[in-house]
């Protein structure tokens, strides 16, 4: 399902922020962003802030959002790359999560047929049950995973997601079998909050941004971070510090559209890395313990090389893919 929302700069506010730049990147007339999840998630909150921050920038004239969740957003990319190509303006969010379900699922359209423009940030997931639930601790979601593994109803991402490959190295940490763990995997934040709310699934995971404002309100309870330290002036542990010898994290970035110039590359990289040093973004880092992470270009494409080889190599690691 589609969801479609509008940005637009008033003339007045954009004059005067054009004015007051400090830097001579042009304004681009209508940027699309395309994410691969459903509203309210992690993709979600980073398009859209960073979309914000473009406009904030005047690197953006408008900003336009499309959300079409599922299969770990590698739907919302097939569409991206059939419909963009030599789109100067248009891009879509992605990270460690569409990584995942590409080496797992095999779709015929990847990264590789889109263009490299920024890694953004990083951030780390928080396990959280409802605040009714009796289990208190990672220890105790152990202890029943050990005793009857299918009696855990793990809740998160889409399969081969970052969240599901945490679940699958937490219970090969603890000596039971991951082929055997019971993943629901949901195709937004909004979604699986809904679960873990309704007391549908045993324990959720996702970042913590996505879950902070239910730990915060007491409807849910945290347990655990994969950070491995506790993450800035937050109270939750990590799983490490609960003999849980796994940490794993999570980065969230944007490509491009195929077949765009070398120099229409350069004019979309430079307007996102402008859009990082406003204050909307950087007040969204700190508010979502996301940590800043930027890397662009070629470095970037790089690095997400890299990060397939990781990730399909702790898929295999424990069991999701041969």
């Amino acid at each position: 399902m589609s969801t479609r929302t509008t940005v637009t700069m008033r003339g007045a506010l954009m004059a005067g922020l054009l004015l007051s730049l400090s830097t001579s990147v042009m304004a681009l007339d209508n940027v699309k962003f395309m994410i691969g999840a459903n509203p309210g998630g992690g993709f979600d909150q980073t398009g859209r802030g960073l979309g914000k921050a473009m406009v904030e920038a005047g690197t953006a004239k408008s900003v336009q959002y499309e959300n079409k969740g599922g299969a770990g957003g590698t739907i919302g990319l097939a569409q991206f790359v059939n419909a963009s190509k030599g789109d100067a303006n248009s891009m879509i969010v992605t990270g460690a999560v569409m990584i995942g379900a590409i080496v797992q699922n095999k779709p015929p359209v990847t990264l590789a047929n889109a263009t490299p423009i920024a890694r953004l940030f990083y951030e780390y997931n928080v396990f959280v049950v409802p605040a009714a639930s009796p289990l208190k601790s990672m220890a105790d979601v152990v202890a029943q995973l050990k005793k009857d593994p299918g009696s855990v109803k793990w809740g998160g991402g889409s399969r081969g997601s970052v969240d599901h490959i945490a679940v699958a190295m937490i219970a090969k940490e603890s000596g039971v079998d991951p082929g055997k763990i019971n993943y629901v995997p949901f195709q937004g934040g909004g979604e699986a909050s809904a679960a873990i709310l309704g007391s549908h699934v045993t324990v959720g995971t996702s970042g913590f941004s996505e879950m902070q404002q239910f730990i915060k309100s007491g409807k849910m309870r945290a347990l655990a971070v994969t950070s491995g330290t506790r993450l800035p002036g937050e109270s939750v542990p990590t799983l490490k510090e609960q003999s849980i010898n796994v940490e794993i994290g999570n980065w969230r970035g944007v490509y491009g559209a195929p077949g765009i110039t070398a120099d229409q590359r350069k004019a979309l990289t430079d307007a996102v890395v402008a859009a990082t040093k406003q204050k909307s973004w950087t007040d969204s880092l700190a508010g979502n313990d996301w940590f800043a992470a930027l890397l662009t270009g070629d470095d970037f494409a790089k690095f997400v090389d890299a990060e397939h080889k990781r990730i399909e190599d702790s898929m295999k690691a424990v069991g999701l893919v041969k």
